[in-house]
C-alpha cells in the first residue's frame, strides 16, 4: 500500500470533498455521451436524454429516475475507464477520476446513495451540476468549465494523459488536477491519470 492509500483509507474525507468529487464524475460522464443527441461522444450511451435513459428510468423509477439516468451514465463512464486503465501494464498504480483508490471511491458511493434516499434532485444535492449540465448541449461552455479547474501539467502515454509527478495528498487538489487534465477536449476519451510510485 503506498502512502497516498494508507492517507487515503485513514482519512474520512469531508462531505463537501466527495459532492466536488460526484459532481465531477457526473459531470464527466454526463459530458461524455454519445447518443441520439450526442455530446463528446467518449462512451456509447444516451442515458441523460429525453428519448434515451429518462424516458426508461421515469417508469422504472419514478421518484428517483434523475439520479438514475446520471448513476448509469456515471457507470457507463467508469467501466470505459477502468477497460482504457487495464491496457496498461501497470493499471492498478494509476489513478483516475473514476478509480481514486478503493477506500475512497466506497466513501463517494455511499454518498450517492444517501443523496439518492434524501430525495432532493441532482441539482440540489450537488448545486455544483448546474453550471455543467444543460438542456442545450455547448461543448464550448463544458470546456470552460474544464478549464475552471486550473491548469495541469501532463505527458502523453499510452492511455491517456499522465499528469507528471505523484498524486497530490490532498483529494480535493486531486480532483482539480484530473478534471484539469481534461482540457483540450479530445475526440476520444483522454483519461487524465496519475501514475502511483512503485
Amino acid at each position: 500500500m503506498t502512502a497516498l492509500e494508507v492517507r487515503q483509507s485513514n482519512v474520512q474525507a469531508p462531505t463537501a470533498t466527495l459532492d466536488a468529487i460526484l459532481t465531477a464524475q457526473l459531470a464527466v460522464a454526463w459530458a461524455g455521451e454519445a447518443g441520439e443527441a450526442p455530446r463528446l461522444k467518449w462512451w456509447r450511451t444516451d442515458l441523460v436524454s429525453e428519448f434515451g435513459g429518462e424516458d426508461l428510468f421515469k417508469r422504472l423509477l419514478p421518484h428517483t429516475w434523475r439520479w438514475a439516468v446520471l448513476e448509469a451514465a456515471r457507470e457507463a463512464a467508469r467501466r470505459h475507464d477502468a477497460d482504457t486503465r487495464a491496457k496498461d501494464a501497470d493499471a492498478d498504480r494509476l489513478v483516475t477520476l473514476f478509480r481514486l483508490g478503493f477506500e475512497l471511491d466506497e466513501h463517494v458511493n455511499e454518498r450517492l446513495a444517501d443523496l439518492k434516499r434524501s430525495g432532493a434532485s441532482p441539482v440540489d444535492g450537488l448545486p455544483g451540476l448546474r453550471d455543467v449540465i444543460r438542456e442545450t448541449w455547448a461543448k464550448a461552455a463544458f470546456g470552460d468549465w474544464v478549464a475552471g479547474h486550473g491548469e495541469a501539467a501532463v505527458v502523453s502515454a499510452p492511455v491517456g494523459r499522465r499528469l507528471k509527478g505523484d498524486p497530490p495528498a490532498s483529494v480535493e487538489l486531486l480532483m482539480r488536477k484530473l478534471v484539469a487534465a481534461l482540457h483540450p477536449l479530445a475526440g476520444a476519451y483522454p483519461m487524465p491519470h496519475y501514475r502511483r510510485p512503485g
